[in-house]
């Protein structure tokens, strides 16, 4: 996992590896090469508490990737200039394009295999595709 810090605000059970998304970090973070992973989430969302359980054990089984978090209250420019509507949803990014973005909750064994399918994807073949 890429260390990018921890700038707060985060639960103190959160690995310090996560970052911490806002308006002034998001498209650096997002732009890194290899698999970036973001958990958008609310402090009021019960499913959100959930899912950062199975979030936090695969950026534990998966430290080569990149996982962040968004908190989508406090971040609302983030939240709609991306169209999140519900949470939590979750953002899958790989060398800085966007591959995922969906709504729900997902277990550990999910979270391994949509990062195995972002990894297994062929990047020139993905840019390819969106260029036309």
């Amino acid at each position: 996992m890429k260390d990018l810090g921890n700038s707060g605000g985060l639960p103190a059970e959160t690995p310090s590896s996560t970052v911490e998304l806002t308006a002034e970090n998001f498209s650096q973070v997002t732009a890194l090469s290899g698999i970036v992973l973001v958990d958008c989430w609310a402090p009021w969302c019960r499913n959100c508490d959930d899912f950062a359980k199975s979030y936090r054990k695969a950026a534990e089984q998966h430290p080569s990737h990149t996982f962040a978090t968004l908190n989508t209250q406090d971040q609302k420019d983030v939240r709609t200039t991306l169209g999140i509507q519900h949470v939590p949803s979750l953002l899958v990014y790989r060398d800085g394009v966007l591959l995922l973005q969906q709504p729900g909750s997902y277990d550990e064994a999910a979270l391994s295999d949509i990062i195995a399918q972002a990894a297994a994807l062929d990047m020139d073949m993905v840019r390819k595709e969106l260029g036309a």
